[in-house]
Order: C-alpha cells, then sequence, then structure tokens
C-alpha cells in the first residue's frame, strides 16, 4: 500500500510543475485524495460491501468532487490534475500512468448492458472537459483533447479532437484529410469538412468546364 502511495506521488511530482514536494502532494492534491479512497471504497466492492464501498465514494465526492464508482478498475500512477467534475463509471477500465484533467467523463450512453463504459489503456492523457462514452477502447499512448466528445475507439498513439472526435495524429504523423491544409498546426474537423466539400466543387467545376469544351468543339464542327 505505501509503495503504491509512494509511486503515485512521485507521479504527481513528476508530472505537475506546481507540485513542490511530497507533502504537498499528499495533504493538498485532491487528485490523489480521490484515488486513496477509491482504493479502499475498491476493496469494500471487491469484498461485496457495496454499501459502504458507495459511502466510501460519495464521502470522496463531497471531499474533492471528483467521483470514482468503487467497481472501476485503475492502474497504477493515475493522475487527476485539478479534478473538479471528474466521473469515472462503474465498468471503466483504466491502465497504468494515465492523466485526467478537471471535467473528464468517463461514462456510459445508456444504451449499453454489463460493460458499459470505456477502457483506457496505458500513458493514455484526458483533456479538460472531454466525454468518452461507450465501452470501447482507448489505446496506450492515445491523446483526448480538451472538450471532446469521443463515442469511438481510439488506437494506440493516436490523437482525437472534436465533437463527436476524429483521429487527427497517428503515430506522430498528422492524418490530413484534406490535402495540406495547416491552420497553424492545429486541426479543426469542421475547416476539414469544408476543405473537402471545396475540393469537391473544384473538381465538378472542371468537369463542368470539360463537358463546355467538348460541346463548343462539337458545336463548331456542326
Amino acid at each position: 500500500m505505501f509503495d503504491r502511495l509512494r509511486g503515485d506521488i512521485k507521479v504527481i511530482k513528476e508530472r505537475d510543475p506546481a507540485a513542490r514536494s511530497s507533502a504537498q502532494v499528499f495533504f493538498l492534491y485532491s487528485g490523489l485524495h480521490a484515488v486513496l479512497y477509491y482504493r479502499l471504497s475498491h476493496w469494500l466492492f471487491l469484498h461485496k460491501r457495496y454499501f459502504l464501498a458507495r459511502m466510501v465514494s460519495q464521502f470522496a465526492r463531497h471531499r474533492t468532487g471528483i467521483e470514482i464508482h468503487p467497481g472501476a478498475t485503475i492502474g497504477r500512477g493515475l493522475f487527476i490534475d485539478h479534478g473538479m467534475g471528474v466521473v469515472i463509471g462503474e465498468t471503466t477500465e483504466i491502465g497504468d500512468n494515465c492523466v485526467l484533467y478537471q471535467g473528464v467523463t468517463l461514462g456510459g450512453t445508456g444504451k449499453d448492458h454489463g460493460k458499459r463504459h470505456p477502457t483506457l489503456g496505458d500513458n493514455v492523457l484526458v483533456g479538460a472537459g472531454a466525454k468518452i462514452l461507450g465501452p470501447f477502447k482507448v489505446g496506450d499512448n492515445a491523446k483526448i483533447a480538451a472538450n471532446a466528445v469521443v463515442l469511438e475507439e481510439v488506437p494506440a498513439n493516436a490523437t482525437a479532437v472534436g465533437v463527436p472526435a476524429r483521429i487527427v495524429r497517428l503515430n506522430g504523423k498528422r492524418v490530413n484529410q484534406c490535402g495540406e491544409m495547416d491552420q497553424i498546426h492545429i486541426p479543426d474537423p469542421v475547416a476539414q469538412e469544408l476543405c473537402k466539400l471545396n475540393l469537391k466543387l473544384e473538381h465538378l467545376e472542371e468537369r463542368l468546364h470539360v463537358l463546355e469544351t467538348d460541346s463548343g468543339l462539337e458545336t463548331s464542327t456542326k
């Protein structure tokens, strides 16, 4: 237990430049407190003390602003930065060394039974306000942009952006769906759609020009 606690504190100090000391992290970081309460509530949940497990998790929710269902499965080194408004559902699975920012929801759509919530691989980063909804997997080393709404699987080493989220980087390379469009290196799904429409319009104009040219040749021949 103490080894895991030391590991959690070490991860926070490595990833948060505002962390001054281990004591500051231990006493003042609500994300760490939420994870500690979760460990206790999860132990109670596994031992079928469901009422006590939920009581601990609800107490943690009121203390930290972070709601983690005791049935969730969380690996080592989870860093919940700031954390207010984070919600983690019952069948969520989170790998090692993941980072969640404030307002993140790992939830369900209300349409599934059994496994209802997402599975996050190792080293996944989820930006502020992002929603990952459904029983699919987000691969290792994936990044979910702030305020993205993810409704389907995200491969490993990918970056997902937008509503609904789309893959814009994969294995360190841009997934360019529309020529060489570059909005100051910030992928914009709406702009990508407009660009694709513009390409289709240009293609239609070219075809129309060819048809008009052919028609003119036929007329002059006659």
